[in-house]
């Protein structure tokens, strides 16, 4: 089924539901018109559509290959990439100083998610550079920027970011990569990472690598590691690149899905790098670019919901099958309660995880202008964010599955692939578990203030809303489950962690869907309804399996989960 790039719904969500005024308000984004945007999500709109979509089918059923240690990717990729480059797709957010769009993290976000629905292997590459991009803003030295970002912002260059190693996966403080001085302002890197996405390429000039290493005497944990440029070719001092460094791509990962986006174990032999930001403050400057994927993540998880709900829906009203109950109907599996009842769960999840990262994303925006309590909203909404979006990716995935039936499980009709290529989402860039300890950990250590002003804001939007009394009662129990996790000790929050964190979740989706209904038309005010009624009330066992913190959780001994 082609892909259709939802443009409209996009400029629905930001006028009507994450508040994107708020952003063009400020000095910072006064440029960023709804004429602008508009221009712009329609132009990257007809790139994902006629350019990239073709492509996700051939990455699938031709993965990038390595062949005499280059990298071979599958035909079509580099006039895709070189496609989203020559629009501005990779860099939309960059400082217009080196080449960027200079527009809000928002509109980046809606590009993002066309491009992860249309080929999503290919769209992790642009993302990995807009991470790093942003990281160089803000640690690199003058010269740094000035060498790099206009060549990562034009897409001549492409980025990865490297932490993860064989012994060293979530737990970052015990990598062993090395950081030699050379006594020239640079450093000798040696050592392993693995799980590297888009390590190497064969369409971009270069690529840049942004390396978590360890320098001679540094402190043990995180508290030691450093983060350092080390570039595939070293470029002299116009930015030709020019002899190759001291590393090599190893192997590449065979993966579930995501077959077209090389997953590299890259090997460092002494290969020369420049500091970013200080010595053992690695971990500060890295967070830049993770958090940035973090939001990037989230938007695969809704790419894929959004791609797989078209095909469901494209093929169940072309289906016909058994002899629905419904009257007067179009005679094909539409007509049935349940596949009604599935397509709807699809579209409603889709609906508010999206609107959940562009809230994210609008609260980013508004933070990076100076706002304080935004800063403090994006850090709490960042891993619901990122759990929520992958979560409805790997779900809407295998409900889309589940409405094709036995052809679901054929290859041969693409939306298998779906499930393969989503589920690796709820996993990279700090998995949901490790999201849902940061919720309760980290950002509570307020003592639960950010937290607590977002339950405020949503009860009393819900309050003020026709449809939104069980929303503002939910949002009531989320504060008695807020309460009740701020009064544990940290394993037993960590016990609860996830399901408190989805029933979060449930909550805010709730909200957005009032606002869609407040704002729209009959078909967005049924499903909204559909999700209050129907979705929403499941956050009440999640808030009860919440309370029992760690208890039980250890009842089994290591022989007795064994048996």
């Amino acid at each position: 089924m082609p892909y259709r790039a939802p443009v409209a719904e996009f400029e629905f969500l930001l006028a009507h539901v994450a508040g994107f005024a708020r952003v063009t308000a400020t000095d910072r984004h006064a440029e960023a018109t709804p004429d602008t945007v508009r221009a712009l999500l329609t132009e990257a709109g007809k790139i994902c559509q006629e350019v990239l979509a073709p492509l996700n089918r051939v990455g699938d059923a031709h993965p990038t290959r390595l062949e005499n240690g280059k990298v071979r990717t599958p035909e079509g990729y580099g006039a895709g990439y070189r496609a989203m480059a020559e629009a501005g797709m990779t860099a939309i957010s960059a400082d217009p100083k080196y080449g960027g769009l200079g527009l809000p993290i928002a509109v980046t976000t809606c590009v993002n998610d066309m491009a992860g629905a249309a080929c999503l292997a290919l769209q992790m590459n642009p993302l990995m550079t807009q991470g790093q991009i942003e990281a160089l803003e803000h640690h690199a030295s003058d010269e740094i920027k000035a060498l790099y970002l206009p060549r990562l912002t034009s897409g001549a260059w492409s980025s990865t970011m490297n932490l993860t190693e064989p012994q060293a996966g979530s737990d970052v403080g015990a990598l062993t990569t090395r950081a030699e001085p050379q006594g020239d302002g640079t450093y000798a890197i040696t050592g392993q990472k693995i799980y590297i996405t888009w390590g190497d390429n064969d369409f971009t000039e270069n690529v840049v690598h942004l390396v978590l290493a360890r320098l001679p005497d540094a402190p043990k944990g995180t508290r030691g590691i450093s983060l350092l440029l080390v570039p595939k070719l070293i470029p002299d001092a116009d930015g030709t690149p020019g002899v190759a460094n001291a590393l090599k791509v190893v192997s590449l990962e065979h993966k579930l899905g995501l077959h077209g986006s090389p997953t590299c174990v890259m090997q460092y032999d002494g290969a020369t790098g420049w500091l970013i930001g200080a010595e053992n403050r690695g971990m500060a400057a890295m967070f830049t670019m993770m958090n940035n994927a973090r939001l990037g993540v989230a938007v695969h998880g809704i790419s894929i919901a959004d791609a797989a709900t078209q095909a469901a829906v494209a093929y169940a009203t072309d289906r016909k099958q058994g002899q629905p109950l419904l009257e007067g109907g179009t005679g094909t599996i539409l007509d049935h309660a349940d596949v009604r009842r599935m397509l709807m769960e699809m579209k409603a999840e889709t609906f508010a995880a999206r609107a959940m990262a562009l809230d994210l994303a609008v609260s980013i925006d508004l933070g990076h202008t100076g706002d304080a309590d935004q800063a403090s909203r994006a850090a709490v909404l960042t891993p619901i964010a990122k759990a929520y979006g992958t979560e409805t990716g790997i779900k809407v995935a295998n409900i889309g599955i589940q409405v094709h039936g036995g052809m679901g499980y054929i290859e041969e009709t693409g939306v298998a692939q779906f499930a393969r290529d989503v589920r690796v989402s709820a996993i990279y860039e700090g998995t949901n578990g490790i999201q849902a300890m940061d919720l309760v950990g980290r950002k509570m250590a307020d003592g639960g203030t950010a937290i607590h002003a977002l339950i405020d804001a949503i009860e009393a939007e819900a309050q003020a809303d026709d449809m939104g009394a069980p929303v503002a009662a939910m949002a009531a129990a989320l504060r008695d489950a807020t309460g009740a996790m701020l009064a544990m000790d940290l394993n037993d929050r960590f016990g609860g962690a996830v399901p408190y964190m989805l029933g979060f979740a449930r909550v805010l989706g709730a909200l957005y869907h009032l606002r869609g209904a407040r704002a729209g038309d009959t078909a967005r005010k049924a499903l909204a309804q559909f999700y209050i009624t129907r979705l929403l009330p499941e956050a009440h066992g999640l808030f009860a399996q919440a309370g029992q913190g760690a208890s039980g959780l250890y009842d089994l001994s290591p022989d007795d989960l064994a048996a």
